[in-house]
């Protein structure tokens, strides 16, 4: 734990043993299965210290973590031998709701910022507008003993604050937790796994893995473990990912048609009804997003497409002939290398082609090359 000393005076007094050591804890967001294991190790990490008291500084809608771990949670704070003090704060949007206030409920010492969105259980429930504020005033609560002294500055009234011989100690998840609970929130989430779809489907219409395949696959293993801790439905999560396969069908025949339409409506659908209990993307977040992804899908994706499997030469006519490799399977689409470039192919035999295998230029569609396989094909008059 960081570790902060609390001293009126300096000198001697500096270096004297304290008196009372408070363990102060920051928990905002969801109560997922990070905030979740880190309140309960902050909790016995203070009932092995022998600490005055756990301070929770809290600020959450809710939980998604299991019932039974949330229950355990509440049990623990409410039969720990270390008092535990929660306050909500700071500001009128901070709340303790659903299984937060449960967690609020359980704290030997209660307290809230002015206008904060949590009534009080108990009637002797401290109103502090900040934090410092709560921790001097829960000197005398619960057992809790704070040293404090009222400190008088000109112009304003007296203030109390602690004093030397109190110790206060702060601590955090680690940054891996961090990133965890970061990932755990709807928007997020839904973030990560739109950025993750669209970055794999682009790579589908490339040759071989790039940094968009790589960065596409992390953003879907970051947005999975959210969508995990999240109540997703799974029903809607097909729908979304359904609505991108749409989208691949017309970028493959290379201009918007019906199944864009009908992705674009499964991806609204998908992204609409993705969450439940109660928790969903705000609509500006939506707006946003689904506005994104039918640019890139009927200007974007389109264009890149292009530029990635164009050619330097022109007249692609004169391609007619040309001997080349295959990169990937053609059975029946897949890319092939003709003059050194790569390019999107679909073989006009019902026989596969291998990758590796030498392929001959037959047709060409737009950008689609239709190649056969050079052994058996029909020779070309001038070669």
């Amino acid at each position: 734990m960081l570790t902060l000393v609390c001293a009126g005076v300096a000198g001697a007094h500096a270096t004297s043993r304290p008196t009372t050591t408070l363990d102060v804890i920051e928990v905002s967001g969801l109560l997922d299965p990070v905030n979740v294991d880190f309140i309960a190790r902050s909790l016995a990490e203070a009932q092995a210290d022998h600490t005055s008291a756990l301070v929770i500084r809290l600020d959450s809608p809710g939980g998604v973590a299991p019932k039974a771990d949330l229950a355990r949670l509440v049990e623990g704070v409410r039969s720990s031998r270390v008092p535990v003090a929660i306050w909500v704060g700071p500001g009128k949007e901070s709340r303790a709701s659903g299984e937060a206030f449960a967690l609020f409920e359980a704290a030997a010492v209660q307290g809230m910022a002015p206008g904060a969105h949590v009534r009080a259980s108990r009637a002797d429930a401290v109103t502090a507008a900040t934090l410092g504020d709560f921790i001097v005033a829960i000197d005398g609560r619960a057992g809790i003993e704070v040293p404090t002294k009222v400190v008088k500055r000109e112009g304003r009234p007296p203030q109390q604050e602690l004093a030397s011989g109190a110790q206060v100690r702060f601590d955090e998840p680690s940054l891996l937790a961090q990133l965890l609970h970061a990932v755990a929130t709807p928007s997020a989430a839904y973030l990560l796994l739109c950025i993750g779809l669209l970055l794999i489907l682009f790579e589908f219409f490339t040759a071989g893995v790039g940094v968009a395949g790589v960065t596409g696959a992390i953003a879907l293993v970051l947005g999975g473990y959210g969508l995990g801790v999240l109540p997703t439905r799974p029903v809607a999560l097909v729908v979304l990912a359904l609505g991108v396969v749409g989208f691949g069908i017309d970028v493959q025949a290379g201009t918007p048609r019906a199944w864009t339409v009908i992705g674009t409506i499964a991806f609204v659908v998908g992204s609409f009804f993705l969450f439940g209990d109660g928790l969903s993307v705000p609509l500006i977040v939506l707006a946003v997003v689904i506005a994104g992804v039918a640019l890139f899908i009927v200007a974007g994706m389109p264009a890149m497409v292009r530029t990635r499997f164009s050619t330097p030469t022109i007249g692609r006519e004169s391609m007619l002939g040309e001997e080349g490799t295959a990169v990937s399977d053609v059975a029946p689409d897949g890319v092939v290398t003709v003059r050194q470039a790569p390019w999107r192919a679909r073989t006009n035999r019902a026989t596969p082609i291998r990758a590796g295998q030498p392929v001959r230029v037959a047709g060409i569609d737009g950008l689609l090359l239709e190649v056969e396989p050079l052994e058996g094909a029909a020779k070309d008059p001038n070669h």
